[in-house]
């Protein structure tokens, strides 16, 4: 029986590293239950899992914070999401907190912005 080496894993820090070890669970995925391979793949798909949710999970805020965040990575200001929604005024009151998200403003920012429309449907206070 060959022994082959199993590689010491560590938490993924960056890119490159992500790329190592989605590469390796590529290669061993299909590993034999009970075997080294095996315990590693459990292993890679956990540290994969760990990376992505730091990497890509949404911060825990309002709404309206989740808007202005994106409005922020996109460079957009609230005059783009005016042309998107075609009122300028409801727009400002709702970045401003003096009115709701409507069921429509959800559905365009939604895709505007890409964020999920579960994000953006939570409840939050009016001022």
């Amino acid at each position: 029986m060959g022994t082959s080496k199993i590689k010491q894993w560590l938490l993924i820090e960056n890119e490159k590293e992500y790329k190592e070890v989605t590469a390796r669970f590529e290669e061993i995925r299909e590993a034999t239950k009970g075997t080294p391979e095996y315990r590693e793949m459990l292993l890679l798909v956990h540290l994969i899992a760990t990376y992505e949710e730091k990497k890509w999970s949404l911060p825990d805020v309002d709404p309206v914070e989740m808007i202005k965040i994106r409005m922020e990575d996109f460079g957009y200001k609230a005059s783009d999401l005016a042309r998107e929604y075609g009122d300028k005024g409801t727009v400002s009151k709702v970045l401003n907190y003096k009115q709701a998200l409507s069921l429509t403003m959800i559905r365009k920012f939604s895709k505007l912005l890409r964020i999920p429309v579960e994000a953006l449907m939570k409840e939050y206070a009016l001022q």
